[in-house]
């Protein structure tokens, strides 16, 4: 049984938490996650929280969240937070979702020098949706970036509508400003009739090799009314997420 403090419960999730982010930096594991209280609801909260370990098993939460939604934008939700640790930088950098209590509306960046204390972006959100794409009119959510070759890589999830999803992938010279689509967007779309049908989301990337390697949630309907979710792997021969990304350009 976990075993966490009262003012932990109460401030980062009596329902839930979830969508987590980890790296290893100066020994230790360190995981950001979403607190969730009322889940999907509108008169819900969620905040990002932090949980440390020295093992990646054994973990110390902290009793209050990193971050709030406190920015006109973010409503009363925060969530979804991926964070890199920025060599060239010397600062954590986290990019997360914000709005919705169900799904959140737009991404947003904070940096911080030790991954407690944050500093949001003033011009936030970083990336909203677009109208004039179609796949993603609706909201962008879920990111997950990488830093390659001078470019932040931002992979991301784009709504069509509440319910209907789809993977796409933007890059930035400073992870803040220019975002540039990728030209074939949207990357990985639901596939009619099979276990991903209404919706691909919560992309997860990482390089081996020569190959890029995407692990996703995909949902399709069981019943009328209840999704199954599971996780499906899509993979990337090559190097190169554009064309032509060799290097800054």
């Amino acid at each position: 049984m976990c075993s966490i403090g009262a003012v932990a419960w109460v401030f980062l999730g009596a329902d839930e938490i979830n969508r987590p982010a980890v790296i290893h930096h100066n020994g230790q594991y360190m995981m950001w996650y979403s607190g969730q209280m009322k889940p999907y609801l509108e008169d819900g909260r969620s905040v990002i929280g932090l949980a440390v370990s020295s093992d990646g098993i054994h973990w110390e939460r902290r009793q209050e969240p990193v971050m709030v939604p406190d920015q006109a934008w973010e409503l009363q939700a925060i969530m979804c937070p991926h964070v890199l640790f920025d060599e060239e930088d010397q600062l954590y950098k986290m990019w997360y979702a914000a709005g919705c209590n169900h799904e959140p509306d737009a991404i947003g960046y904070a940096s911080s020098p030790d991954g407690i204390h944050w500093e949001k972006y003033e011009d936030n959100p970083v990336l909203s949706g677009d109208k004039a794409h179609l796949w993603e009119q609706h909201k962008v959510v879920a990111p997950c970036v990488i830093k390659e070759k001078g470019w932040f890589y931002m992979f991301y999830v784009g709504h069509l509508h509440e319910e209907r999803a789809q993977v796409g992938l933007a890059r930035s010279a400073d992870g803040i400003t220019g975002w540039e689509k990728h030209p074939d967007n949207p990357l990985i779309c639901p596939t009619e009739g099979d276990w991903d049908s209404v919706a691909v989301y919560k992309p997860f990337v990482l390089r081996a090799g020569d190959k890029w390697m995407m692990w996703y949630n995909g949902a399709a309907y069981e019943e009328s009314m209840w999704v199954l979710e599971q996780i499906g792997l899509a993979e990337l021969e090559g190097p190169d997420l554009f064309p032509r990304a060799a290097g800054r350009e």
